[in-house]
């Protein structure tokens, strides 16, 4: 009885340790994104304490957890999330599933629905809304490639593709599918040529 009730504890422990290591190579690797993706940021400790984005990932992270774990847990994931939510400006549903080094910028107004997919290495800016366009209990919101960037106020709506590089530009309005390595402009957002771009700027950004 003692033997397996130490194993039982030695197995928690190890579990624990894993997970708590996991975590915090998540929380460098998301610190790292947003160094990497905001000229502004001067510090790894002004990240870790002043970035609403990161905190929002975080979490997100944490309420994703708790609602693969166990129908149980559905509802605090839910409550958590909608602390954060308070917190940060951030509305990210603890059902989406979401990649590595996820970075928001800004963070405020940003919200993010139940089946929303998001590859890795992929930057919302402030405003953005990955929503639905269906009232069924189904697939209903957007998925996102790696390496995709929704610039300021853009609105994906749908159970749309972007592909991978993606760029979608501020305020654009995407309710159909981006192909890889290209940029959607506009409402509705059409594939914008390389022509179009009249100076040299983000088209992350572009209006």
């Amino acid at each position: 009885m003692f033997e397996a009730v130490t194993n039982t504890l030695s197995g928690a422990f190890s579990s624990a340790r894993s997970t708590f290591s996991r975590a915090k190579d998540a929380m460098r690797e998301d610190i790292k994104a947003a160094r990497e993706h905001d000229p502004a940021a001067r510090s790894n400790v002004e990240v870790l304490l002043t970035y609403a984005g990161v905190h929002a990932v975080w979490g997100y992270r944490v309420a994703h957890a708790m609602w693969e774990a166990s129908p149980v847990l559905k509802t605090p994931a839910r409550l958590l999330s909608q602390g954060v939510r308070t917190l940060t400006g951030v509305e990210i549903h603890p059902g989406a599933q979401i990649g590595r080094r996820f970075f928001i910028d800004h963070g405020m107004g940003v919200v993010i629905g139940e089946t929303t997919e998001i590859g890795d290495d992929c930057m919302l800016y402030h405003g953005v809304t990955l929503g639905g366009s269906s009232l069924a209990a189904e697939k209903r919101h957007p998925t996102l490639g790696d390496g995709v960037v929704v610039g300021a106020g853009a609105k994906v709506l749908g159970a749309v593709t972007l592909g991978d590089n993606a760029r979608i530009g501020a305020n654009a309005v995407v309710v159909k599918d981006v192909p890889e390595d290209s940029t959607a402009i506009g409402i509705p957002a059409k594939v914008a040529r390389r022509e179009d771009y009249r100076f040299p700027i983000d088209p992350a950004i572009y209006i």
